[in-house]
């Protein structure tokens, strides 16, 4: 990884924006980051085309650590795979049809690709515990609902553009909701709270409706 490819920002006196050019990019990083921890590294929070990175000003330097990115290693090790997690998700929501006929296709074909397929945490943000998953089948590739939903119910199973999510506790959204799960996602009195961490691999496994 070179410094060229770098575009880096100061964030105050304890932290540095990366911008990156897409999504992978942003993963790669901060995979590595996790695989190469650089002195003073204090948290990593990755978006879509951005990584956040607080450091410890005793112990580095926005300039080293940006000297420490750029030796990084440009791949992981190919036997080093994130943890998996499976979440039991019954497609029973309210926009399973909708989706279907939005994609041309029938709605337990809709079901089959979601739950078939394995996600990878992108990012989480709007709320806690809410985890951008990557890896949705691009069939299932939609926009926003037109009109935002005022309440969706805690543990809603939803998709939109390219992600697919969990709603970790009940409140406002514009995403296609396919069904639910039971799954706890966000608890304070675990550690650390959310479920699902950045580069976490998802797999949604059907439950009886």
């Amino acid at each position: 990884m070179r410094t060229s490819e770098l575009h880096v920002l100061p964030c105050g006196d304890h932290a540095i924006l990366v911008e990156l050019d897409d999504l992978e990019d942003v993963l790669a990083l901060n995979a590595a980051l996790r695989d190469h921890e650089p002195p003073g590294l204090v948290d990593v929070v990755p978006a879509a085309e951005t990584l956040l990175i607080t450091f410890d000003p005793g112990v580095t330097s926005a300039r080293r650590l940006t000297d420490d990115l750029a030796r990084l290693p440009g791949e992981r090790p190919a036997t080093d795979e994130p943890p998996l997690v499976e979440i039991p998700a019954r497609y029973d929501g309210p926009d399973v049809d909708a989706v279907a006929d939005a994609a041309g296709l029938s709605a337990a074909e809709v079901v089959r690709r979601h739950a078939g397929g394995t996600y990878t945490v992108a990012f989480t943000g709007f709320a806690p515990g809410f985890a951008y998953l990557t890896g949705l089948d691009p069939r299932l590739v939609l926009p926003r609902r037109e009109t935002p939903r005022t309440r969706v119910p805690a543990g809603s199973v939803a998709i939109a553009d390219r992600y697919t999510g969990v709603y970790p506790r009940s409140g406002p959204g514009g995403w296609h909701l396919l069904g639910h799960t039971d799954a706890v996602l966000w608890d304070l009195d675990r550690t650390p709270p959310a479920a699902l961490l950045p580069g976490t691999r998802v797999r949604f496994t059907e439950a009886p409706a």
